[in-house]
Formats: C-alpha cells, sequence, structure tokens
C-alpha cells in the first residue's frame, strides 16, 4: 500500500477511466481549467499579446486537422477507434506513418490552441495530466491489444514510428 493507494485501487480507477472516451478526457480536463480560470483568473497577464489568440487559433485548427485525419483514416479503414476493442487492421499509412497515436498528438495541439485561442493558463497547466493519463494508462491498453491481434507486424511498426511524434 502507498498513501492509502493500493494496486487493486489503481486498477479500479484504470478500468473506470477507460469508460470515459479520451475526447472527453481532454474536454474534461479543460473545463476543469477554465473553472480554476475563473477562481484564479491569470488573463491580464498575456491579454495585451495579440499573437497569442492568432497562434491559439492556427494551433487549434492545425490539431483539430490532425486529429481528424487520423479518425478518418480508421472511418474509411473500418476499424475500431476505442481504446482496449481489437482493431481489424492495423493502419500504418496516412498520419500513422508519422505518429502511432496521432489523434492524441491533434488533440493535444487542438487543447494548447484552444487555451491560447481564449488566453487561458489553467488549462494548459492541467494538460500534462492527460498526457500522463495517455501515456500511462490508455496507450498500454491499445498497445497489448495491438500486440495481441497483430503480434510481430505490430511490433516492427512500433520499432519504426514514435508513440508521439
Amino acid at each position: 500500500m502507498n498513501g492509502g493507494f493500493d494496486n487493486r485501487q489503481g486498477n479500479l480507477l484504470r478500468r473506470v477511466m477507460h469508460y470515459v472516451p479520451v475526447p472527453w478526457v481532454f474536454v474534461l480536463a479543460y473545463l476543469c481549467g477554465v473553472a480554476l480560470e475563473y477562481a484564479m483568473p491569470t488573463r491580464r497577464t498575456i491579454e495585451a499579446i495579440a499573437a497569442v489568440n492568432v497562434s491559439g487559433a492556427v494551433l487549434f485548427m492545425v490539431g483539430a486537422a490532425l486529429a481528424g485525419w487520423g479518425w478518418l483514416t480508421f472511418r474509411r479503414a473500418r476499424t475500431t477507434t476505442v481504446p482496449g476493442q481489437a482493431s481489424s487492421r492495423l493502419i500504418t499509412f496516412g498520419p500513422y506513418r508519422i505518429s502511432r497515436n496521432p489523434m492524441y498528438v491533434g488533440l493535444s495541439i487542438a487543447y494548447v490552441g484552444e487555451a491560447g485561442l481564449l488566453v487561458q493558463i489553467w488549462p494548459l497547466l492541467l494538460l500534462p495530466l492527460v498526457l500522463a493519463y495517455l501515456n500511462w494508462v490508455v496507450i498500454p491498453v491499445e498497445e497489448r491489444k495491438l500486440v495481441e491481434v497483430f503480434g510481430d507486424a505490430y511490433e516492427q511498426y512500433r520499432r519504426r514510428v514514435r508513440r508521439w511524434i
């Protein structure tokens, strides 16, 4: 047991969190950041920098486009986008040539862009928690399932293409 949090509780938390779709994890974290922004505003410190809004808009569009491209690639290949479900096909083309998780990369970039567009700092401070959750909870489950279904083909792909970018 570690600080009242034993392995059974950790496993329960992982199982419960798998029922929350990944895009909603980003949305919920961002909304928590908005609440913190409302309670403890930081906007005045960067409000005068117009480039923050413009950069935020560009990042949001680039991130949304990347996430959308990844999602469309999966839809066209008629395979699942649900973590932990068996894929019907190993996708290694399109945005998956440069990242094993372009949808997560795109959502992360869009998240940063939204914070810039709305000039909010608190949501940015919560993003590392989302990324940690993806990296250490969601992606390992997905990768175990991909190894189980595609074996050596997935292992070769994993050696060739980075997890993030």
